[in-house]
């Protein structure tokens, strides 16, 4: 089975859609011949040509419009953000027209579309290229949101995604993209949305997280084991819909429950995911409902220091594991 990075995943996975269906075109700013500013598009332009791989303006709302109407109209648009910060012109595309069409229309239309954006820091990007604004949509009835850093699950996702008859945003770690490698089949298949996976088992405390913070998490995890401390590490991997079932199965098996994610704490998915445990789950608790996120400023800076003070590392997480553990 052949190992690939996480952009090399996002990559062959349109391209292998993109060949069997031509329904299926990509749309975003320099996504055609330059292959996108983080290569993620690479090569489509070349094999499917200019009227398939389309280089829009610099304008999301527009993108986002010309999708809706596309999807009307028989196709399956992959829209890619060229970063998840520059996402707000389109904020009310999405969410007020996309997500919303079904209820609109009495269920006579829908929108098949796919809204991918790069999210998340440690590339040095500062102020508009390192924003997490995942949870912002997963608030929204009408939309279904993924976020993962698997390579493996990110092919199974985007292609369950691509024919979701309903709007999907895919937000990828962009500093995922190079850093992250697994086993990826070259044949098709597909994962549902809304279904968690245990990433790793254990009895000791739950992590829950999505992203590049699974990666970490699990990092964290191997170390706290020389010490009889195991982590079972749930990835949530589609954070609208829920996959409440496996959450509440982790901390009912562990007893305790730590949440981390790189966006803000306060408005963070991780709220929801506390609320929902304190709800259905409270007698199993052994301690606290504890959250380990990003602070609440209002960026994360270009200076090498105060990105490291904004990102949570493995270290943070491990430090984090054995404070909850000692209850």
């Amino acid at each position: 089975m052949p190992t690939k990075l996480l952009i090399e995943a996002v990559r062959e996975t349109m391209h292998q859609l993109m060949a069997k269906d031509d329904r299926i075109i990509l749309m975003g700013e320099d996504v055609g011949k330059l292959g996108g500013v983080l290569r993620t598009t690479d090569g489509l332009w070349k094999d499917f040509g200019d009227k398939r791989v389309i280089d829009t303006p610099l304008a999301e709302s527009s993108i986002v419009g010309a999708a809706i109407g596309a999807s009307f109209n028989g196709l399956l648009p992959i829209v890619e953000i060229q970063f998840s910060d520059f996402i707000m012109p389109a904020f009310n595309e999405i969410v007020s027209e996309a997500a919303r069409i079904r209820y609109r229309s009495n269920n006579d239309w829908n929108c098949p579309i796919v809204i991918r954006a790069p999210y998340g820091g440690g590339i040095h990007g500062a102020l508009y290229h390192s924003q997490s604004p995942e949870a912002f949509f997963a608030h929204v009835p009408g939309l279904k949101v993924v976020a993962t850093a698997s390579p493996k699950d990110l092919k199974g996702l985007l292609r369950t995604a691509v024919y979701d008859p309903d709007p999907v945003m895919v937000f990828e770690h962009k500093k995922a993209y190079r850093l992250i490698k697994e086993d990826v089949p070259d044949e098709e298949y597909d994962i549902p949305l809304g279904k968690a996976e245990v990433k790793r088992e254990g009895d000791s405390l739950s992590i829950i997280t999505y992203g590049i913070m699974t990666y970490h998490a699990l990092t964290a995890a191997e170390k706290l084991a020389a010490d009889d401390i195991n982590v079972e590490v749930l990835d949530l991997r589609t954070l609208r819909p829920l996959d409440t079932e496996a959450i509440y199965a982790t901390v009912q098996k562990t007893g305790k429950v730590l949440i981390v994610h790189e966006d803000n704490l306060t408005g963070g998915i991780g709220g929801e995911i506390a609320a929902l445990v304190a709800q259905h789950c409270f007698s199993y608790l052994d301690g606290p409902v504890v959250r380990l996120c990003g602070p609440d400023v209002p960026a994360m800076g270009f200076n090498h220091v105060f990105e490291g003070e904004f990102l949570i590392s493995p270290e943070r997480i491990e430090a984090a594991v054995r404070k909850l553990a000692a209850y």
